[in-house]
């Protein structure tokens, strides 16, 4: 995706943003209301922005050992790939792999589950549909962003060492490797999947399907370790986000409609005194 689309679409979300103001509260997000589900993602990357300040002492659990695995991976990458060397139908059969399961399934399963509930008037399989459209949208659109602004060539260009920002402005972006697009996708839509059924079948589907994904991609020399570690957590990370949002609500964040000189427009007012994160 070149920035150009990525900004002409931020510029058509914010349009269809300002429509939902004045939608019925009570309409869902759907085909025929598209701004619904315009405001949801614009309200995820509002709470995945914001998501430091709401950082709790319990999140060290977590973020130590990611910070930690993270940092290490990054001084292995290029030896780790050097060992894995050059294998041209490894790395093609690979990459169809992750290519199917990364992009393609979660993508078929959003269309299914959606059109599949509608039809059969299941309201639980087409609301995991839209949510796990939901969670791909707010992947792609952080993982575009991260991308742009880490600048990392991945395992096959430059030097083969994973250089963030190699050549300055120059040409930038001179590569787009962390995260990877791969494993935050499929691990986003593991999450919400695991979490709507939650049955131990299910979750041993999706989880084994996002940790294939993720291997692949370095298998395949498309990203290095580092760039799928930290791809397959924010992916997680949404996945949980999006599944606990459409359920709770915006708690911290107010949206509403106000008229300026130039007509209809909309405000975003944050409350910083709930300081209690999910």
């Amino acid at each position: 995706m070149s920035l150009r689309i990525l900004l002409l679409g931020l510029a058509f979300l914010g349009s269809v943003v300002v429509q939902a103001q004045v939608a019925p509260a009570q309409k869902d997000c759907g085909i025929d209301a598209l701004q619904i589900c315009a405001l949801h993602v614009l309200q995820d990357e509002a709470r995945i922005v914001t998501s430091p300040l709401r950082i709790q002492r319990e999140d060290l659990l977590w973020l130590v050992p990611f910070a930690a695995g993270t940092g290490y991976t990054l001084t292995q990458d290029a030896g780790i790939m050097q060992d894995l060397g050059h294998n041209p139908s490894r790395e093609n059969d690979f990459n169809k792999v992750s290519n199917v399961l990364g992009i393609y399934a979660p993508a078929a399963y959003s269309a299914f589950g959606y059109i599949a509930g509608s039809i059969k008037h299941d309201d639980h399989l087409r609301e995991t549909g839209l949510l796990v459209t939901e969670a791909g949208v707010d992947a792609l659109i952080l993982n575009t962003g991260l991308q742009y602004a880490t600048n990392r060539q991945d395992p096959k260009q430059g030097s083969q060492t994973g250089k963030f920002w190699p050549h300055g402005l120059k040409g930038w972006p001179n590569g787009t490797s962390m995260p990877s697009e791969h494993a935050i996708n499929v691990w986003s839509f593991a999450h919400v999947v695991a979490a709507e059924y939650p049955g131990w079948r299910t979750r041993t589907i999706v989880y084994s399907m996002a940790t294939t994904v993720s291997f692949s991609r370095v298998l395949a020399r498309q990203h290095f370790p580092s760039d799928v570690i930290v791809g397959s957590t924010f992916g997680y990370l949404i996945g949980g986000l999006v599944v606990h949002q459409r359920g709770a609500g915006m708690s911290n964040f107010a949206f509403s409609s106000i008229q300026t000189p130039n007509g209809k427009g909309f405000q975003i007012s944050y409350d910083f005194t709930q300081h209690r994160g999910d």
